[in-house]
């Protein structure tokens, strides 16, 4: 949608099909991942007007069941249209040998640092954007709807939840220093930060119950140094993302090596 500021928006709505709280996950998410310095669209609330829903064509959204709903007006999210009104090239995919020359490849080990935060039930999803006469992308990360497990708000953690399709983006980690600055800036996040994000966060986009979103605040603050170990968790799957890794490597002994008592210790 274009905005009041001239600027392109991408807006989703108080009666999505997913439900409103995504709106508030996607303020909340966005807003500590700028917090910590990564790349992603800028975020505010954003008012659609009762005359804008009745005057614009195709102001409906699509419900289950095939049913089709208007738009409610009111606050809604919003985030600025990655590219602007005059993008350059944005694309949702790239292939191999372009996605190793994406500018800030890096972003995708602390964008992990936000997800495994966060909780997000969904992969993780980012657009590439080449501005003109540039030669190289740049990813920004998009849709944080389904951090908090989307409406639920709770934390059902899994090792590969919230992480990017491809291991190819996680390819040049090399350990726990690959995640810096992004890991200690979460772990050392001031509790005030969070605060002033939800604050942000209009009432009825939750219920208008303020306990239930200062609920959710403080399992944000618990669970900060819990980042560490859910990284830990996905590293140890059996996807294997992190094939360079230089730490935790396993010296396996065979068995029967094991079971020999009264062996000396061997020095390797």
């Amino acid at each position: 949608m274009l905005g009041a500021d001239g600027k392109l928006w991408v807006v989703k709505f108080q009666n999505n099909p997913q439900d409103v709280r995504v709106l508030a996950n996607e303020l909340i998410a966005t807003r500590l991942a700028a917090a910590v310095g990564l790349t992603v669209p800028k975020s505010d609330v954003v008012e659609v007007t009762e005359w804008l829903v009745a005057n614009t064509l195709d102001m409906f959204v699509e419900m289950p069941k095939g049913q089709r709903e208007r738009y409610t007006a009111g606050l809604q999210f919003g985030s600025q249209f990655v590219g602007g009104l005059m993008p350059g090239q944005v694309v949702d995919y790239l292939p191999e040998q372009q996605l190793d020359e994406v500018r800030n490849l890096v972003e995708f080990a602390g964008m992990l640092c936000i997800d495994k935060w966060a909780g997000n039930c969904n992969g993780r999803q980012a657009v590439f954007e080449r501005k003109p006469r540039e030669r190289k992308y740049r990813a920004t990360f998009i849709d944080q709807g389904f951090c908090f497990n989307a409406g639920e708000w709770t934390f059902p953690d899994s090792p590969l939840r919230g992480v990017y399709q491809r291991n190819q983006v996680y390819a040049r980690v090399t350990g726990w220093e690959s995640f810096e600055p992004w890991l200690s800036r979460v772990e050392a996040m001031e509790a005030g930060t969070l605060w002033e994000i939800a604050e942000a966060v209009p009432p009825e986009w939750y219920g208008g119950d303020t306990d239930v979103i200062e609920r959710l605040m403080e399992q944000m603050l618990r669970r900060r140094l819990r980042v560490r170990e859910l990284i830990g968790e996905f590293r140890d799957s059996n996807r294997e993302p992190f094939p360079m890794w230089a730490s935790g490597k396993k010296i396996v002994v065979p068995r029967q090596f094991a079971e020999i008592s009264g062996v000396g210790k061997f020095v390797m």
